[in-house]
């Protein structure tokens, strides 16, 4: 990259040139895509169902807590205490094994900050994730100067947990597990999550992202609280974005053993969460009857969504989370166009598939619309299947 730069007193006019060379890392790293807002349509309400987020916002506690904030001037408390401890007593854990972080995704970076690098001997750390799975998680393990090695899903869409047991090597350092998983659905098993755990060195660190925790409903499933007290090296990674509707503010949390916050606290930027999340997570928790009302409205949404797809023939993994994963492959892009001209977005994953947020009932209603309406083979199946 080269930028002029005007010597003092010139009329602007470049006097040198300076090139900078950023880490070579960057060029190798894909970029984010966050979901797009709905294209406007004349005499149709724009739905956005492509960022997985709470269509129906936060409590109305946060709003009041916010509106009485008057400390803009003041820096946040640094170790989020009175947010730790609500947390604490929210999920019956010690407050000192809670670290806030910037969402649940800059609770992430200051895991793989702590844990895994470009390693003392110069080789990089790996770390094991799924894939396809949160986009975000090769970005931040390639920022971290690590390597990730990216384990295929099953057909189904869900982790393969018998391969990625295979794929710890001596360099291994983090394993990420994503349940529900981003953008595909599937939940794992409490009890398979258990049997790979056997598998793997307990100086590992294992993060079970749960960034949709509250959403699901099936029996059975992995819970990173409850493993955590059972292993020292499980980290449960969630956030308030979802659930909470707090998207906006950015604040996430990791609960795990002493052996791991204490390096937690080490690598946390200072101040990442503000006093305004904070605030608006502690009074979000406070009324979390309220939240789960929310949560239970989309629920009630998803469950009414799967049906009519059922209905309508079309195939898809089995989902807890607040988003279905539709695997359309070559098919893909022209959905995401018949919705983008329907006032809808939707995410779409290059040829692989479209994920679809469950939000408002309209917006719900007007996509399962546009599933009848879209010629492709209605029977079609998902990958690996007959």
């Amino acid at each position: 990259m080269e930028t002029s730069t005007p010597a003092p007193g010139s009329q602007g006019s470049p006097q040198r040139t300076t090139r900078v060379t950023p880490r070579a890392a960057l060029g190798k790293l894909p970029a984010y895509a966050a979901g797009k807002p709905a294209a406007e349509i004349p005499g149709l309400v724009a739905y956005k169902l492509a960022s997985n987020e709470n269509p129906f916002g936060p409590v109305p506690a946060v709003r009041e807590a916010l509106a009485s904030f008057d400390a803009y001037n003041r820096y946040p408390d640094p170790a989020a205490s009175a947010l730790r401890e609500a947390l604490a007593q929210y999920l019956d854990v010690p407050a000192q094994d809670v670290v806030a972080g910037a969402g649940s995704l800059g609770a992430l970076n200051q895991l793989l900050a702590a844990f895994a690098g470009s390693g003392e001997d110069g080789r990089p750390d790996e770390v094991i994730h799924a894939w396809r799975s949160f986009e975000a998680y090769p970005i931040s393990v390639g920022l971290a100067g690590a390597l990730g090695v990216q384990v295929p899903n099953l057909p189904d869409g869900s982790h393969d947990l018998d391969a990625m047991a295979r794929a710890v090597t001596d360099r291994t350092r983090v394993i990420l597990l994503c349940t529900p998983n981003n953008p595909t659905g599937p939940s794992l098993r409490d009890d398979a999550v258990r049997e790979f755990l056997k598998r793997v060195p307990s100086h590992v660190v294992v993060v079970v992202d749960e960034a949709y925790w509250e959403f699901q409903r099936a029996e059975g499933l992995a819970d990173g609280i409850e493993l955590y007290r059972d292993h020292p090296n499980v980290v449960s990674l969630r956030t308030f974005s979802k659930a909470h509707g707090l998207a906006g503010l950015r604040v996430g949390y990791t609960v795990a053993q002493h052996e791991v916050t204490q390096y937690l606290r080490q690598s946390a930027p200072a101040f990442s969460v503000t006093e305004v999340a904070q605030l608006a997570a502690i009074a979000s928790l406070t009324n979390i009857d309220q939240v789960e009302e929310r949560v239970q409205r989309v629920v009630d949404e998803r469950e009414r969504v799967l049906h009519g797809l059922d209905d309508l023939g079309w195939q898809y993994p089995p989902t807890q989370a607040n988003f279905v994963w539709l695997p359309l492959g070559e098919h893909s892009e022209a959905f995401s166009q018949l919705c983008d001209q329907h006032a809808l977005s939707v995410r779409r994953f290059g040829a692989e598939g479209v994920r679809v947020s469950f939000g408002e009932p309209e917006a719900n209603t007007r996509f399962l619309e546009l599933c009848a309406a879209f010629p492709h083979p209605s029977t079609m199946p998902l990958p690996g299947q007959p």
